[in-house]
């Protein structure tokens, strides 16, 4: 069977059925909630649900407990797997150097697809909740979403030769990315309505197979592995201790200059990816409670609306590549996402709400430029190890974001719960700081990069 080098599909697939399955776990955790400690269900419209406004009453009490105990539900069932994510990231990404790139790619999706099944079955059965920590748990040993981007954008770089191109890739990557979830968030709330939680869980389960078999059948990997290699005998620890190695000499043989500059691309990275995973992620809690009281169809939409910010960050990409240097663009998608954050923190009707992704519209940007930009800086061996460092930061950044807005937002949402979009906010100033720095020493990552950078930097490691 002829195989193809296109990993678009893979991409698609995992990301709407992920998508797919975040929003229900969050409203389905809020439903349970609310029924075991009010004995009652949600009382819905066509368009919301109801929402108590009178604070002397005491349903607008339980609403306000609810969402305290929903943000803290959330964070506690984040952090469950965390930790095995991050060894999972590193270990499968940054092996693809050597051993090929499917493996980040078939886990993750394996793992979802047990997942699902699972979580079918916790709400066909309303078992419970408690069970969602094992799910997470176990779901994580075959890495998590950060694995699986991890290994596509890696195998993304693989087909790229120009600088340029390498940006552009990545970019297209990421509006797939932001498309896709934008699709699946829309649609989420017709699954809801029209199947229910559990057979909405058994559909993702079923995209996760779709992609199991394409990726072992149909997907050609970018990496050669030799004969002799993939018969030979490896224990665990030396498959080990080589996989690691190839993140810890990513550091050991590079000159201080290029080290200091992929630690410093990488905070930047963390930085924004930690107040962009804390603030987006409280716009479901936030939108299910008054003054908006959103039903699962708002909700939907409003995932929808991100889709923009996607298509715009893109299209900013493409424009701006031509005329500015990628780290002006990292300054540009900063402001546009302060500005969203501060409209959010001060939105009280619909309108409004929706209306935040206007000054968004660019906030996308950083992310996958930042990808770009340190992917330009490391050889074309060190692909995989970069991006297991980014894929770890990521969820290593992701599990402690979550945990400081979730646990933020439930101590706020009494008294202002926009307080939370607005600290996340206030953080884009560390991102900021650094990148003027990194401007002001005249560093160009794609002088690092260059062929003639590449000679020096392999004769000063095996000086050394």
């Amino acid at each position: 069977m002829r195989k193809v080098l296109l990993v678009e599909p893979v991409i698609i697939i995992y990301t709407f059925a992920y998508f797919l399955t975040v929003p229900l776990i969050q409203q389905y955790i809020y439903r349970r909630l609310w029924e075991e400690g009010s004995n009652s269900s949600l009382i819905e419209n066509n368009n919301t649900t109801y929402c108590e406004l009178n604070r002397s009453n005491p349903v607008y009490i339980k609403q306000k407990e609810v969402q305290e105990k929903a943000s803290l539900f959330l964070m506690q069932l984040d952090l469950t797997g965390a930790v095995p994510s991050i060894l999972v990231a590193i270990v499968l990404v940054a092996d693809g150097d050597r051993h090929g790139r499917k493996k980040s790619l078939v886990l993750p999706s394996v793992g979802a697809f047990i997942s699902n099944a699972f979580l079918g079955a916790l709400s066909y059965f309303s078992l419970s909740l408690s069970i969602l920590f094992a799910v997470a748990f176990f779901g994580s040993l075959f890495g998590s979403i950060a694995t699986f981007l991890g290994g596509a954008f890696a195998f993304i770089a693989d087909l790229c030769n120009e600088e340029k191109q390498k940006t552009i890739r990545i970019a297209v990557v990421d509006l797939i990315f932001g498309l896709v979830s934008g699709v699946a968030g829309l649609t989420s709330g017709y699954f809801i309505r029209g199947l229910g939680f559990p057979w909405t869980f058994v559909v993702a389960s079923l995209l996760h197979v779709i992609n199991i078999f394409y990726i072992t059948f149909w997907l050609e990997d970018t990496v050669r592995v030799p004969e002799f290699q993939q018969h030979a005998s490896v224990s665990c620890t030396e498959g080990l201790k080589e996989t690691f190695s190839g993140v810890y000499m990513l550091f050991k043989t590079s000159t201080s200059k290029k080290r200091t500059l992929i630690i410093v691309l990488l905070f930047t990275f963390m930085m924004y990816f930690f107040t962009w995973i804390g603030g987006s992620s409280l716009f479901t809690l936030y939108e299910l409670d008054e003054p908006l009281c959103w039903n699962e169809l708002y909700i939907g939409y409003g995932a929808a609306a991100f889709t923009s910010v996607s298509l715009t960050s893109f299209l900013g990409i493409y424009l701006f590549s031509h005329c500015l240097r990628d780290i002006y663009i990292v300054f540009i998608g900063i402001f546009s996402y302060i500005g969203g954050m501060v409209m959010a923190a001060f939105a009280k009707t619909t309108l409004l709400m929706f209306l935040v992704r206007v000054p968004s519209l660019l906030c996308f940007m950083p992310i996958p430029v930042l990808r770009s930009m340190l992917s330009k800086v490391v050889l074309a061996s060190e692909q995989g190890a970069v991006f297991a460092c980014i894929a770890c930061l990521e969820v290593l950044t992701s599990a402690i974001s979550l945990a400081v807005f979730n646990s933020l937002y439930a101590a706020t949402v009494a008294w202002f719960p926009g307080f939370s979009f607005l600290l996340s906010a206030g953080l884009c100033i560390i991102p900021l700081g650094v990148m003027c720095w990194l401007m002001c020493t005249s560093w160009h990552e794609e002088d690092l990069a260059s062929p003639a950078y590449e000679e020096v930097s392999s004769e000063e490691s095996i000086d050394s």
